[in-house]
């Protein structure tokens, strides 16, 4: 072995009895080309039953596409064995160490579109590396779900359920998350009942115990309820504040669209009515000083809607909560504004389940967050073609999967998952 075979075998991670034979540089097409071979007389273990000291029946050439070296496209090439087995009888080709089996990368190219792919999107990784999007995808399609089927659910307890849309119109996926260690548990097409009883099928062979789960923050959707109630009969239902808020901000604006045909100084007001008074600008200050002096029904409508803000911020405890939110809803009930009066039956219908939140200190801001995370991936892709393609991105950015390969370029690293 001569010192630049030698020292590409030592780039490439090789061990005995693999090495570089020979390297070749194309610089026209800007590729290098790495040969490798076994040495002579290597025998190896059976692929099929795992029989040591097998002979080589035969060899078969194949290429893998490795990281760039400098700015060249870099290839791998090798004849690999086929062994002929004395203890099964199969002969079968064996694995290589720096691929895995049925892939045209080496194990280190792999991790490194794994890497982009949390930062950027797959047609990006894709036009970037020159390898087309379909075996991006491909690479993600083994590793995640490889990954995911080592993680340990034994620990959950409280769950946080939402949905997210994975394409224009009525296309949704229904997330599943852990509240306490903030990550993806478990995500699948449609926002129907039977998601939680495929959750629960998926908590199950990840050693996690439907029974074990004491508390579930949902929106008010009633398929989650009924679907809670008949797969984790165990938890406690608590509705998400932020959705409850998200009512009242709904029955504000409903308020505001039909006053502003009689008002038209409410014109361009609406994020001012929607958005934290905490964090108005100077214009919106202003904006409201004016609006507030009008005796207006979106007035009213918004100090239902701060009211009701200042109970989830200030209310410690359940008892306390319960008598805010009762004088809250005989406020609503009276103020002779119909999306309020709606808004305060509502919440009534659904009264233990919110209360339950003063008491679990539980909420989906954790889960709102990582859907925004999860919908900006997105968007920067300008869409998936495949609902399962948007799942694999959330377990991706969300999961907090331990088992995936590092990045090529971190000072440290862990095992591949094969």
């Amino acid at each position: 072995m001569g010192p630049e075979t030698n020292l590409f075998t030592i780039a490439l991670g090789l061990q005995a009895p693999w090495s570089v034979s020979d390297v070749r540089f194309d610089t026209k097409a800007k590729e290098i080309h790495f040969e490798i071979r076994f040495k002579p007389g290597t025998r190896f273990a059976c692929p099929s039953c795992g029989a040591a000291d097998q002979p080589v029946h035969d060899t078969r050439p194949r290429t893998w596409e490795h990281l760039r070296f400098f700015e060249h496209k870099a290839f791998i090439h090798a004849s690999v064995p086929r062994v002929a087995c004395s203890a099964c009888g199969k002969t079968g080709q064996i694995t290589v160490p720096w691929a895995r089996s049925g892939s045209g990368f080496s194990q280190l190219f792999e991790a490194f579109v794994i890497a982009l792919a949390k930062e950027m999107p797959v047609k990006a990784i894709a036009d970037l590396l020159e390898i087309g999007d379909d075996r991006s995808w491909r690479v993600l399609d083994h590793y995640v779900p490889a990954a995911r089927e080592l993680e340990d659910f034994s620990d959950v307890t409280a769950v946080g359920i939402d949905e997210t849309a994975a394409r224009r119109g009525h296309n949704y996926i229904t997330l599943f998350h852990d509240l306490k260690a903030g990550r993806l548990l478990f995500a699948c097409e449609g926002h129907d009942a039977g998601t939680v009883k495929t959750f629960t099928a998926d908590l199950r062979t990840h050693g996690g115990d439907p029974d074990a789960i004491t508390a579930a923050c949902i929106d008010m959707s009633r398929a989650y309820i009924a679907g809670i109630g008949r797969h984790l009969p165990n938890a406690a239902i608590t509705f998400d504040r932020f959705h409850v808020i998200q009512l009242a901000n709904a029955a504000l604006e409903e308020v505001r669209r039909a006053e502003v045909r009689e008002e038209p100084a409410l014109k361009r007001s609406r994020w001012m009515w929607l958005k934290d008074k905490k964090k108005w600008t100077k214009k919106q200050i202003a904006q409201h000083h004016t609006l507030s002096r009008m005796q207006l029904k979106t007035g009213r409508a918004f100090r239902l809607k701060e009211a009701l803000r200042d109970i989830f911020a200030a209310a410690t405890t359940r008892a306390e909560a319960e008598e805010r939110l009762t004088a809250w809803f005989r406020w609503a009930r009276r103020s002779k504004l119909a999306p309020f009066k709606k808004l305060a039956l509502t919440l009534k219908t659904h009264w233990d389940g919110i209360l339950n939140s003063f008491e679990s200190a539980l909420s989906n801001g954790s889960v709102e967050a990582i859907n925004g995370l999860i919908q900006a991936a997105k968007a920067r892709a300008r869409g998936y073609r495949k609902p399962r393609n948007l799942i694999l991105m959330a377990y991706l950015i969300s999961g907090k999967l331990s088992h995936l390969p590092a990045s090529p370029y971190t000072t440290t690293s862990r095992a591949i998952v094969e």
